[in-house]
């Protein structure tokens, strides 16, 4: 009889966690609908994914998710948005590496801490980037990122070497890659790497670093060639590219991701609930496949898993900042 009434308590005790959590989202969508805040302007990649999961969480909580651009400073605006937000539930944000782990670390007063200031709800993707040459500029139709690298060392002045932001993390890697393979390689900011991968095209510049969409489309027309990608394994999209790693070149593992954050302080139970959504819609082949044809990768995590993986880049970048000689400013 005691083991009756203590398993009936356990179930009771089940289902009131339930019923609260489900009452708590009820409330939410009371409401209005829950702002997905994008640091970036209409158009770009990181708003194409805020859209597909716009709608897809849409479909799977019941509710409507509005995309709201705040672009500017590289995504501050946004994150300072976010900090300001009541941790209601109704304010997300859906942000990349560069604006939550190295803007921290290269500017002195961003308005944020995103330790203290955010709550981590799930990863949605990964970013790897490229690094392409201009073969025509080389001379060398199937040069590769070391042969990049003795070309320009043999050619003073004439490495640059175009990046998608100045104190980004492909700007920090143009050192980490001359550095390693002894070469006279420039950095040279842009705004955005589409403009970079034109550069590339035109001759401007003999390389360049950028995501994977913005560089394949012109590689595969054999304009440029991409030589290295970052991270910790190869691409299926590029499955003859070397990581830099396998070139040994250490230091820039570490991927751009994108991922959604809520305020701190945001009920656990609904950041749970947003991520069981966000994680399933991520897993989906729709979702997938969309994503791949902007050259990005689909991932999911806990909201446990994306504190770690931010922790993680923290760690990566603050080393490369600091080996750079950096100084925030």
């Amino acid at each position: 009889m005691q083991q009756s009434y203590f398993s009936f308590r356990a179930l009771s005790g089940i289902a009131l966690s339930a019923t609260i959590a489900l009452a708590a989202l009820s409330a939410v969508a009371q409401d209005g609908p829950i702002r997905l805040l994008v640091g970036f302007p209409a158009g770009g990649s990181t708003d194409v994914i805020a859209r597909h999961l716009a709608v897809g969480m849409q479909q799977e909580l019941g509710k409507s998710v509005v995309v709201e651009n705040r672009p500017g400073a590289g995504g501050q605006i946004a994150a300072q948005a976010l900090k300001a937000a009541r941790p209601d539930g109704l304010t997300l944000f859906l942000s990349n590496s560069h604006t939550v782990s190295m803007i921290p670390l290269t500017i002195l007063n961003p308005g944020y801490d995103t330790v203290k200031d955010f709550a981590p709800v799930g990863l949605v993707a990964i970013n790897p980037d490229v690094f392409a040459i201009n073969p025509a500029i080389v001379g060398n139709p199937g040069a590769g990122l070391k042969e990049f690298a003795q070309w320009a060392k043999a050619n003073p002045g004439k490495g640059n070497v175009g990046v998608p932001a100045p104190a980004s993390a492909p700007d920090f890697a143009v050192g980490v890659v001359a550095s390693a393979l002894g070469s006279d390689l420039k950095s040279v900011p842009y705004r955005g790497d589409g403009p970079v991968a034109l550069d590339l095209v035109g001759g401007q510049i003999a390389g360049g670093i950028g995501s994977v969409g913005a560089m394949l489309q012109h590689a595969r027309t054999g304009k440029i060639r991409i030589v290295a990608v970052n991270g910790t394994t190869r691409l299926p999209l590029l499955p003859d590219v070397p990581t830099y790693d396998e070139l040994g070149i250490k230091g820039y593992e570490e991927v751009i991701f994108t991922a959604v954050f809520a305020p701190a302080g945001t009920p656990a139970n609904l950041i749970q609930s947003y991520n069981a959504a966000i994680a399933k819609l991520v897993k989906s082949p729709d979702f997938a496949e969309k994503l791949s044809a902007l050259g990005i990768v689909a991932a999911s995590s806990t909201p446990g898993e994306l504190a770690a993986r931010v922790q993680n880049t923290n760690l990566a970048w603050t080393a490369m900042v600091k080996n750079a000689g950096y100084k925030p400013q």
